[in-house]
């Protein structure tokens, strides 16, 4: 894997160990895709972005200076991760006085997802690690991803894709890198995220085709066991686009007609100049 990375603006490969997003995970990250050199889905990224620094009260960088050092290190196809910081600060948990934010960007070269994945769908399981509950912090796309880390080493099995998370209370929040859609009766259900889970910006996209396209998309609690009623069930994120899931234990899915429409209209919308 070979990696562009900015820190600040200039290329680096290390940060301060003073820095706190290393030290208590103090900050956020996006991860997107660019292709020929256009970062793919970025308004909805950035959204997404500023909303995350906003709940950290974390200084949202210049849009303009995000999108010209991904231009820098990324000219043609790969994957870019945004991380911002609060910056560097002594031992204890108390916020700097002013918080000067690091910004890193860095890109990679993209993952070779094979297509069958999105073609023929994708097995996945229900993970052992159940999801904590901090609803200031929910949606959020903090460093802090340990649980999604630990829920990821239960399994080795290739055939198996994906892990869906839940809470304490068995609802269904997402799986470990990626957000969770339903179809049932012609309707998109989503689980919402209030007490736990990362909303991604795929996820948003996803939401506003449904919307412009006259399809009702339910953002409610989701009981797991409402997944033995699903038509459908998909997952979305924004470097896979869309997989089918096909399998959950002896439970069997199609890959239906709504999951085909939303994939051939995200393509379309990341086709656009």
């Amino acid at each position: 894997m070979t990696a562009s990375i900015l820190v600040d603006g200039v290329a680096a490969s290390t940060v301060t160990v003073l820095d706190r997003g290393l030290a208590f995970g103090d900050g956020i990250f996006r991860t997107l895709e660019v292709r020929a050199g256009r970062a793919l889905n970025w308004d909805r990224h950035f959204r997404r972005l500023a909303h995350d620094c906003q709940a950290l009260d974390i200084p949202v960088p210049d849009e303009a200076v995000l999108r010209s050092e991904i231009a820098r290190v990324a000219p043609r196809e790969a994957v870019v991760k945004i991380t911002v910081t609060r910056g560097t600060s002594g031992r204890g948990y108390s916020k700097p006085t002013e918080t000067v934010a690091r910004r890193i960007v860095a890109a990679f070269d993209p993952p070779e997802y094979p297509a069958e994945l999105a073609r023929d769908g994708i097995r996945v399981r229900r993970c052992d690690l159940v999801l904590s509950e901090q609803p200031r912090l929910a949606g959020v796309k903090t460093l802090n991803r340990l649980e999604n880390v630990l829920a990821r080493s239960e399994w080795f099995d290739a055939s198996i894709r994906e892990g869906l998370l839940c809470d304490r209370e068995g609802r269904l929040v997402e799986a470990t890198m990626s957000n969770v859609f339903l179809v049932v009766a012609g309707a998109l259900v989503t689980p919402l995220l209030t007490r736990c889970g990362v909303a991604g910006a795929q996820r948003d996209r996803v939401r506003d085709l449904a919307a412009a396209g006259g399809i009702t998309c339910d953002v409610r609690d989701v009981a797991f066991a409402e997944l033995e009623e699903a038509d459908e069930v998909f997952l979305a994120n924004s470097l896979i686009g869309l997989w089918p899931v096909v399998a959950l234990g002896e439970k069997k899915w199609p890959v239906g007609s709504l999951t085909r429409r939303f994939q051939s209209e995200i393509a379309a919308d990341d086709a656009k100049a």
